[in-house]
């Protein structure tokens, strides 16, 4: 077990479980949870509860069990499948869903799905965990995926990710009034200093910082929020919900970087990967599918539209 000391400064405040999950990286706060009900976060010797306040200078002890390997194993879940061949599968993923195992998700994922469905035949180029992941997109965001079922159809997609042709427009809503009708944000992103389980805009010559390109455009306005169209030239991790939070327009529903008092009704960002297009690496042809908004967002957007005229 690795044993981690962290003392609370001054100026810290809020619930324990949250500040300590902030300075575990690679740890989840439901994680964080379940080792404070085992007994293994203590202060000062005294097992502490997860609902409890942080105190201004206490030193927590935390123990952190030895990592246990993670086996992806092909489970029968059911797939929104928008189109397949031999050489891929676009499918449509729904909210809440993680794209491939982790710790704190070790199965239920797309992956377990997908070597269910294709019965193994999924590409290797993503290790054995990550078997034909091309891109992802995070839990709480829903659309489309493409997945490789072999090496040369990955590598091959993998290219035109490299060289921005890959066609992605995600769908959101975001908290404020756009003052134009359409722009973009260029930036640098990377790890936060302060946080490292998030993204954060950096600057060009920071550790891991990699240039980032959102273009976005308003489709409806509502006073308070706004639906917008954004168009990706690249996939970094979190980037659409890092560059609106950068101008001052957080996802609605974004607990990460969107404000403290988020709408927990929409269980995350509000976000879906609607349109998804790249040239076929077999055929050689242009492909391009779009995916209906799933429910959550269409009443979210029915509630705002009513909310506006009133």
């Amino acid at each position: 077990m690795e044993r981690l000391e962290i003392l609370a400064g001054e100026a810290v405040s809020g619930r324990l479980d949250a500040w300590l999950a902030g300075k575990c990286e690679g740890v989840s706060r439901s994680a964080l949870q379940s080792l404070m009900e085992q007994g293994f976060v203590t202060c000062n010797g005294r097992p502490v509860n997860k609902k409890e306040k942080v105190c201004q200078g206490a030193c927590y002890q935390v123990l952190l069990p030895d990592p246990q390997p993670i086996e992806a194993v092909a489970q029968d879940i059911p797939l929104s499948i928008v189109y397949e061949d031999d050489d891929l599968i676009v499918v449509n993923k729904p909210k809440g869903m993680v794209v491939h195992p982790a710790p704190g998700n070790p199965d239920g994922t797309l992956v377990n799905a997908l070597l269910y469905h294709c019965a193994g035949q999924l590409s290797g180029i993503g290790g054995a965990i990550r078997p034909g992941i091309v891109h992802r997109i995070d839990k709480d965001t829903s659309g489309l995926l493409v997945v490789a079922k072999n090496d040369a159809t990955h590598q091959a997609l993998s290219e035109q990710m490299r060289e921005h042709s890959i066609h992605r427009v995600y769908h959101a809503v975001v908290y404020g009034n756009l003052h134009e009708d359409e722009g973009f944000v260029e930036t640098w992103l990377g790890r936060d200093p302060r946080d490292r389980k998030k993204m954060a805009v950096v600057s060009k010559d920071a550790t891991g910082a990699r240039y980032a390109y959102t273009g976005w455009r308003v489709l409806e306005r509502f006073g308070n929020f706004t639906y917008i169209a954004c168009q990706l030239k690249t996939g970094r991790t979190h980037q659409i919900r890092v560059h609106m939070a950068s101008i001052g327009h957080p996802l609605a529903g974004d607990a990460v970087y969107g404000p403290r008092n988020c709408m927990e009704s929409l269980h995350g960002q509000c976000l879906h990967a609607k349109e998804l297009g790249f040239v076929h690496p077999t055929q050689q042809e242009w492909k391009q599918f779009d995916s209906e908004l799933p429910l959550y967002f269409t009443e979210f957007l029915n509630r705002l539209r009513k909310e506006h005229r009133a």
